[in-house]
């Protein structure tokens, strides 16, 4: 492996229009901190790209020397796969543009922006991108990834609203990636995650979507058996107007919970609902939770889709501890219910969380091999997350996290949203997540990539 000696770096600095950032800055050590406080990495430069330009002359650098090449978007990345020790990272987290064109009902996205950017600039058209449920999230990842949120279930996957990605590939090489324009690119680009090249832009096609109807229903942990059951086959037939996820999680201090249930360890799920959410429908709709058991707090009111989507911002912000992991499913079954109950009677600290996502309904309505997201048959992208601020609980949480996730794993589809395999988990996850899309990723990667140079991420080697 390559290194940065100082005449590339003031070649590389000479060459950019963004400032590189080395160990010897006084901002080196901000720079490094990304999203999850548990990764502690030393890159060798940060290379923060202002334009194409800059991404192309940072790819140089690495090739050129054969340092290693860490990509950062909105640097939320779980297992930290935006940061490598003694790497060159090509971080594009000051990109962080919206061009909405309300005409067209598209918007163009620099491949630095966060989910929040995006609304942002969407809500004012009442338009917007089913694309998670953390403003903070980086659209990049999330997208590359597949992508799932609030909007799934009406709108489909994130990557089923891009329409084109402009990249720069491996050789230094920009090309737009479209049905129509390297359709085998974009095709491995909806799902297959940074395997391909530097994403600097995405455009979307955007649909309506202003106030919804928000919701949280919570009842105490030991009735869990009750409302997953009732959950399970009550929102699969729901309309694809109303979203909702499990969870299992220690109620926060503060509003909308009432002090009397603060710190209680509760099973719930959390609704959005894309319907009209004025006068009594959006109570209507959700008047079925009191079916599985009274709930010990239930909220609803109409909210703007910004304001849904940065609800969990200050509860879980930037630089906690984490450690997640994932599986997807198509049922669940009352074995796995009895896991679910069990891990979420001893959550190990009061942020730590399970999370079952819906992905069904309109998401169900792509072809299987349309985009290299593998599970289009998958109903729930599960996600286990030890969390807490303190370092000393790191072990602790990343054990809850392994614990549940090997104890649930036989009643999964085998694989997991790429965006929730936790740090270590090894090779053979990765291939079981893309099916039998992982040879037809590997041919593609060998066409745009076949040096492996683009390999700090869930990487697929290219084809031999």
């Amino acid at each position: 492996m390559g290194a940065i000696n100082a005449t590339a770096l003031e070649e590389l600095r000479a060459g950019m229009r963004g400032p590189v950032i080395t160990p010897q800055d006084p901002q080196y050590d901000e720079t490094r901190k990304i999203y999850n406080a548990m990764i502690d990495r030393r890159p060798a430069a940060f290379a923060q790209c202002v334009d194409v330009a800059d991404v192309r002359t940072a790819i140089a650098c690495a090739r050129d020397t054969g340092v290693e090449l860490a990509v950062r978007g909105g640097g939320h990345s779980g297992p930290g796969l935006c940061l490598v020790d003694d790497a060159l990272v090509l971080d594009l987290s000051t990109t962080r543009g919206v061009r909405v064109d309300p005409k067209t009902k598209t918007a163009q996205v620099a491949g630095g922006a966060q989910l929040g950017d995006l609304d942002h600039a969407t809500h004012t058209f009442d338009l917007g991108v089913p694309a998670g449920i953390v403003s903070m999230t980086g659209v990049g990842g999330l997208t590359l990834g597949g992508g799932h949120g609030y909007l799934t279930r009406k709108y489909g996957l994130t990557i089923d609203s891009l329409t084109s990605a402009d990249v720069v590939l491996a050789d230094g090489s920009f090309v737009t990636a479209s049905e129509e324009e390297h359709p085998d690119l974009f095709w491995a680009l909806r799902g297959g995650g940074g395997n391909f090249g530097v994403v600097t832009s995405f455009t979307f096609r955007l649909h309506p979507v202003g106030t919804v109807g928000f919701g949280v229903t919570v009842w105490p942990v030991d009735r869990t058996p009750e409302v997953l059951r009732w959950y399970r086959d009550f929102l699969p037939a729901a309309p694809a107007d109303l979203y909702g996820f499990f969870t299992l999680f220690s109620i926060p201090p503060g509003p909308p919970f009432p002090e009397a249930i603060h710190g209680q360890k509760m099973c719930g799920v959390v609704w959005c609902y894309t319907g009209d959410p004025e006068g009594d429908q959006l109570e209507r709709v959700l008047a079925p939770v009191n079916d599985p058991a009274p709930p010990a707090f239930h909220f609803s009111a109409p909210m703007p889709y910004p304001a849904v989507q940065s609800m969990f911002d200050e509860l879980i912000p930037k630089g906690y501890q984490w450690y997640w992991r994932g599986d997807f499913f198509d049922s669940i079954s009352d074995s796995s219910i009895d896991v679910h109950h069990k891990y979420g009677e001893n959550l190990p600290t009061p942020l730590s969380l399970m999370h079952l996502y819906p992905v069904d309904a309109a998401a169900h309505q792509v072809g299987p091999d349309d985009t290299a997201w593998a599970y289009r048959d998958a109903v729930w992208s599960a996600v286990i997350a030890g969390v807490d601020p303190d370092p000393a609980n790191a072990d602790v949480i990343r054990d809850w996290a392994v614990a549940y996730q090997t104890d649930l794993h036989p009643y999964s589809m085998g694989g997991s949203y790429i965006n929730f395999i936790g740090e270590g988990e090894g090779t053979d996850r990765v291939r079981n997540t893309y099916r039998g899309h992982y040879d037809r990723l590997a041919a593609v990667k060998r066409t745009y990539d076949p040096d492996n140079f683009f390999r700090a991420n869930q990487n697929i080697p290219p084809a031999a």
